[in-house]
């Protein structure tokens, strides 16, 4: 099938063929100063390393573990950070949405408005998100098989926008632990949207803390490499100056000393197979 691309910005432009591009940021925004700060010094190590990048983080995590978890600033207090991050820094940026009336008011300001996983079979959100015009980035639910995400692309598809992206996070692996099939990968390629690896979610331990999720971090970039040995058109990654001080998914989140790694590595992978 023929291979999309979905050009962000005059710079940004993900397909399964080009260059990786980095997804990174915190899983939720914790305030305006760490968000501004945080982005600054990710877009610098990716200026650095001559990669493209887009700012990703949350202005609500609506599925903690716990009723009582941090859950971020809100949407209009979250949206105004993200629009701040646009303009001073000069980045794209992504974020979450969780309902249709937040697709449309995400879209005012994000580049790409993400559908997340446990909500990826949910028509009328998918047909909220496309109907804005925005690239939308579909994660594949845990519980849901690579073939599946066609139908995902079908019905954005349905409601006018072609633009969709698809996002490997792993699935369920029996109870609080994910695995990932790189088959799944390949797979979707081959349905021509631009795929992505989240390599901080798929080592996440969904509710492995009882009141919260933990992770291995130590896996990241062994399956990062794996998934730019395969060929993707994004990585997708979690980071926190502090993970372990982090109000939300510190346990597989990255530091900025790994971030850097990683990239560096996976930016010379990713060119040996392109």
């Amino acid at each position: 099938m023929k291979q999309t691309e979905i050009k962000i910005n005059k710079n940004v432009v993900f397909s399964n063929s080009n260059p990786v591009v980095i997804i990174a940021g915190p899983c939720v925004i914790e305030s305006r100063k760490h968000a501004l700060g945080l982005a600054q010094k990710l877009k610098s190590i990716c200026q650095n390393l001559n990669v493209k990048y887009v700012f990703k983080a949350s202005y609500d995590k609506a599925n903690r573990s716990s009723g009582s978890s941090f859950r971020g600033p809100g949407i209009e207090e979250g949206l105004d950070i993200l629009s701040e991050i646009k303009s001073k820094l000069g980045l794209p940026v992504l974020t979450d949405v969780h309902t249709e009336e937040q697709a449309v008011l995400a879209a005012k300001v994000a580049d790409i408005i993400q559908v997340p996983a446990f909500l990826s079979r949910q028509t009328d959100l998918i047909e909220a998100c496309a109907k804005t015009g925005k690239p939308v980035n579909v994660k594949k639910g845990q519980f849901m098989a690579p073939e599946d995400t066609l139908q995902v692309i079908k019905k954005a598809v349905s409601f006018g926008n072609k633009k969709v992206l698809l996002t490997e996070r792993g699935v369920s692996f029996g109870y609080r632990n994910l695995v990932v099939d790189f088959r799944s990968i390949e797979i979707m390629k081959n349905f021509g949207a631009p795929v992505i690896f989240d390599a901080t979610h798929s080592v996440q331990r969904p509710g492995g803390l009882g009141t919260s999720s933990g992770g291995n971090r130590e896996f990241v970039f062994p399956l990062s490499k794996a998934a730019a040995a395969v060929g993707i058109a994004g990585l997708f990654l979690e980071v926190h100056e502090n993970p372990e001080k982090a109000f939300s998914d510190g346990p597989n989140s990255l530091n900025l000393k790994m971030f850097k790694s990683v990239i560096s590595k996976i930016k010379q992978i990713d060119r040996l197979v392109k």
